[in-house]
C-alpha cells in the first residue's frame, strides 16, 4: 500500500489569496439529508475532500444517485436497495451513523457500522440511539455496528445531556418526517447545524428555533429536492488565516462570511493580529510581536475546538505563555508531541486552566495545554494523527529552521480543499510524492 509524502522546506512568509468552499462538517450532512427528497437535491459550493467520496459511497451502496461536477453535487434518491451501509466503511467518518434516520423512514430498518473520525476523543453513540429510541425505534448496538428497526418514527420530547453537533443532527434527521411534533433541547447551535436545518426548511420541513437551544420540529408527509449554496469553511478560513500570521505574512480569505468567525478574530486581534475586513474578504497581518493569550473551546458561539490546533502553533510564536483549555474532546490534544518534537515548548495537564471547570475536570484527562513562545521550532518527520492536527504540522513545518516530512497526509486531504494548491499559491516550498 502506497503512502502519500509532504515534504515542506520553510520559504518565508506566507502571502497570498485563498477561496475556501462550504465546510466539510456540512456538505456530507447536507448530502445524507438529500436521501429523504422526493426528486434531487443539490448542493453547490461543495470542497473537493475525501470526505465527499466516503459519503458519496455510502449513499450509492443504500441506493442513491450522487453526481459530482465540480463544486456541485447532486443526490437522487431512489428506492432503497439495501438498507445496510456496508462493514467496508467501519472507522472511515461520522457520517453511517446519521444515516439510520433516513434509512428508517425509507426502509423500514438499518444497519452501520461503528463511528469513526479522527481520533480526537470519544463519541460515545448513547445520544443517538437513546434519541431514536424515543422515536419508537428498536435499536440495538452490536460488536460490528447499530441495528435499527421501526414501522413509523412518531415525534417525541429529547433532552441532549450536552449540546452535540452529531446527536442534534440526527434528531433533525429523524425529525423531518416523523409523525408529530418533536421538541430538542440543549441542542447544538454551531453554523453547519443551521445550514442543515435552512436545507431541511427548503426541502419542505417544518423546523423552527425557540431560545435556549431549543429546536421544535413540526414533523411533514413528504419532502421535496431542494437546491443550496454552502457557506464558507470558517474552519478552513481561520486555519489560513493563522498562516499567514504565523510566517510574519498575511492572507487574505475569501468566501467565508465575517458572522461565522466574530469568536476568533476578537481571539486573534486581542494578541496583536490587525485585520481588514470587508464584504468579500478578510485578511489579517501582525507588524508588530504577538502577545500571548487564555483560549477556552467551547460549543458554539464559543471557540470552536477546531480552530485551537493552528492557535496552539500561534502560540510558540506568540512571546509568553499562553494557556489553552480544550473542553469538547478530551483527547484532542494528543497532536502536541508532535509540535513538541518540532521544538515547541508545550506542557500537557489534567486539571482546567485558563477557564472554570470544565467536564473532564477529575477525568484524567489532559485537556489543557502552557505554550511558552517564542519557540524555535525545528523541521522533523512527523506523523499526522487527524484532519486539524495535520493542518497544525504544516503550519509548524512552515516556520520551523529546516525541511520537513510530514506523513498521514491522507487525513488533511479529507477535510480541507486541494491544500497542496492553496499552500503553494502562497509560498510554501511543498512537494507531495507517494513512497
Amino acid at each position: 500500500m502506497t503512502e502519500k509524502l509532504w515534504q515542506i522546506e520553510p520559504s518565508g512568509p506566507l502571502r497570498g489569496d485563498v477561496t475556501v468552499r462550504g465546510a466539510k462538517n456540512a456538505v456530507s450532512k447536507h448530502m445524507v439529508a438529500a436521501m429523504l427528497g422526493g426528486a434531487p437535491s443539490t448542493i453547490r459550493n461543495a470542497p473537493d475532500v475525501g470526505e465527499v467520496g466516503i459519503t458519496a459511497a455510502m449513499l450509492e451502496h443504500v441506493g442513491m444517485t450522487v453526481e459530482r461536477s465540480g463544486g456541485e453535487i447532486t443526490v437522487a434518491p431512489g428506492p432503497v436497495t439495501d438498507p445496510s451501509v456496508a462493514k467496508a466503511f467501519t472507522g472511515l467518518n461520522r457520517i453511517p451513523i446519521l444515516m439510520l434516520g433516513p434509512l428508517l423512514h425509507l426502509a423500514g430498518e438499518a444497519f452501520v457500522p461503528l463511528v469513526g473520525g479522527d481520533p480526537i476523543g470519544r463519541r460515545p453513540v448513547d445520544f443517538h440511539v437513546d434519541a431514536l429510541r424515543a422515536f419508537g425505534a428498536e435499536v440495538e448496538i452490536a460488536e460490528d455496528g447499530i441495528h435499527a428497526r421501526a414501522k413509523r418514527l412518531r415525534g417525541t420530547r429529547i433532552n441532549l445531556p450536552y449540546p452535540s453537533v452529531g446527536a442534534t443532527e440526527t434528531v433533525l434527521l429523524a425529525a423531518v418526517l416523523a409523525e408529530g411534533k418533536t421538541v430538542i433541547r440543549n441542542a447544538a447551535t454551531e453554523p453547519e447545524i443551521i445550514e442543515l436545518a435552512l436545507f431541511l426548511q427548503r426541502m419542505g420541513a417544518g423546523i423552527s428555533f425557540s431560545p435556549d437551544r431549543r429546536i421544535v420540529v413540526e414533523g411533514v408527509a413528504q419532502l421535496s429536492g431542494a437546491q443550496t449554496r454552502l457557506a464558507g469553511d470558517r474552519i478552513e478560513a481561520f486555519s489560513y488565516l493563522v498562516a499567514g500570521l504565523v510566517t510574519g505574512g498575511e492572507v487574505r480569505v475569501h468566501g467565508c462570511p465575517q458572522d461565522r468567525l466574530v469568536t476568533p478574530i476578537t481571539t486573534l486581534a486581542r494578541m496583536g493580529a490587525r485585520f481588514e475586513i470587508t464584504d468579500d474578504w478578510i485578511m489579517a497581518s501582525a507588524p508588530n510581536l504577538l502577545n500571548p493569550a487564555a483560549v477556552q473551546t467551547d460549543t458554539h458561539p464559543g471557540f470552536a475546538t477546531d480552530w485551537q490546533t493552528p492557535l496552539m502553533v500561534l502560540f510558540t510564536q506568540a512571546d509568553g505563555m499562553s494557556v489553552l483549555h480544550e473542553t469538547v474532546y478530551e483527547n484532542r490534544l494528543a497532536y502536541v508531541p508532535a509540535l513538541q518534537s518540532m521544538g515547541a515548548e508545550i506542557e500537557v495537564y489534567d486539571t482546567c486552566l485558563g477557564g472554570p471547570a470544565c467536564r473532564y475536570h477529575d477525568t484524567g484527562a489532559k485537556h489543557s495545554a502552557v505554550v511558552r513562545g517564542i519557540s524555535k521550532l525545528r523541521g522533523g518527520d512527523v506523523t499526522m494523527p487527524d484532519i486539524r492536527a495535520g493542518f497544525s504540522a504544516v503550519l509548524a513545518a512552515a516556520v520551523a529552521n529546516g525541511p520537513s516530512t510530514l506523513r498521514g497526509v491522507h487525513h488533511i486531504e479529507r477535510g480541507y480543499h486541494h491544500p497542496v494548491e492553496q499552500f503553494r499559491a502562497l509560498g510554501l516550498n511543498l512537494s507531495s510524492r507517494a513512497v
